[in-house]
């Protein structure tokens, strides 16, 4: 199993540190840096500073939003990414959620699946350098009737497959992932629940296209803290799991409360999310059950984190993505050095 980490959005406070962070991850041996992006900073340019002060590590996008960009304007910024940082980039993509899709962008949040697949099938054939034309219910390159004619990506990638993985979380997403995509980004995964909420859809995606889930790279992202007290590491994860299972969202399309409930937790999913909508954060806050944090995070001393990576690995992970808590970049660093620690202690480097 591989390490990566998780920047997280610029602008989150952190920004003086972030560039540091990932220079050690890269000095440590991490394999992929990922940046996300939402209505504050974007991924691409996060991702190009990042790649211009590292070597090695591969920089991802966590995700670029498919209501931001044309599809074509995707595969322009994937290939360039590549070129300039010697083939280490990874195109993370994700249709976003109904709020910032349609209050930030203007895009109409409709048929998310079937406008993920022809946003994936026109950046592949962009990023092929074939004439691009393309024939679908959401896009139709060129524009009949127009001057438009089929033209060809002008800059050579790197590589001539750019890795491209889709967030995803609901059970028919997952799946399509599975079909289309070379990984899949996964939040809030349970060791314990994985197969049930995940990768059982996942498979059933690459079965449909022939395939197995050798090479696919299945990918969560996991907060991380390190230290003896683990009730209060978990505690500090509290408003960030309320803020996720409560607020991400309508009441009536909120995806991170939906996992929740399909692990097992309806009630408290519920609970949580009246409070938040209600205006009562600290109360939703509180009504996140320990368990759930503590399924869906690595918290502990390095023994018991390397307990948990095994797990993981065992349930089917093969790229853990790190977030390293901390308030200070010393913190962070040593977040980022016992995930290392833990990683070899549990057997896990080739």
């Amino acid at each position: 199993m591989r390490l990566g980490i998780n920047l997280g959005y610029w602008g989150a406070g952190m920004d003086g540190d972030n560039l540091a962070v990932a220079q050690e991850a890269d000095r440590l041996g991490y394999d992929v840096c990922w940046a996300a992006e939402a209505y504050g900073s974007d991924a691409p340019t996060v991702l190009s500073w990042v790649a211009a002060r590292t070597e090695n590590i591969d920089v991802g996008s966590a995700i670029m939003q498919i209501p931001a960009r044309q599809p074509a304007m995707t595969a322009m910024t994937a290939a360039t990414l590549d070129s300039l940082s010697g083939g280490r980039f990874r195109l993370g993509l994700g249709v976003s959620g109904p709020q910032v899709s349609e209050g930030w962008y203007g895009v109409t949040f409709d048929k998310p699946l079937a406008r993920t697949r022809e946003y994936v099938e026109i950046v592949r054939k962009a990023m092929s350098r074939e004439r691009l034309t393309y024939d679908g219910a959401h896009w139709t390159l060129p524009l009949p009737g127009g001057p438009g004619k089929p033209i060809k990506l002008t800059v050579h990638p790197q590589r001539e497959h750019i890795p491209l993985y889709i967030a995803a979380i609901g059970p028919r997403n997952l799946e399509q992932t599975g079909e289309i995509a070379d990984g899949a980004l996964l939040i809030f995964p349970s060791a314990a629940h994985l197969e049930e909420t995940a990768l059982r859809h996942l498979r059933a995606g690459r079965e449909k296209a022939g395939l197995t889930m050798d090479g696919f790279d299945v990918c969560p992202t996991v907060p991380l803290a390190v230290g003896d007290d683990v009730d209060a590491l978990a505690d500090m994860f509290r408003p960030y799991t309320a803020l996720y299972v409560g607020g991400m969202g309508s009441r009536s399309q909120n995806f991170y409360n939906r996992l929740a409930q399909r692990m097992g937790y309806e009630r408290e999913a519920a609970e949580i999310q009246d409070r938040y909508l209600s205006g009562d954060k600290d109360g939703a806050a509180a009504a996140v059950p320990h368990r759930l944090i503590d399924d869906t995070t690595l918290l502990g001393p390095v023994e018991r984190i390397a307990d948990r990576m095994q797990a993981y690995a065992a349930a089917g992970v093969t790229t853990l993505t790190l977030a390293p808590a901390g308030f200070t970049l010393d913190e962070r660093i040593a977040a980022l050095r016992a995930g290392t620690r833990a990683l070899e202690r549990a057997g896990l480097v080739d």
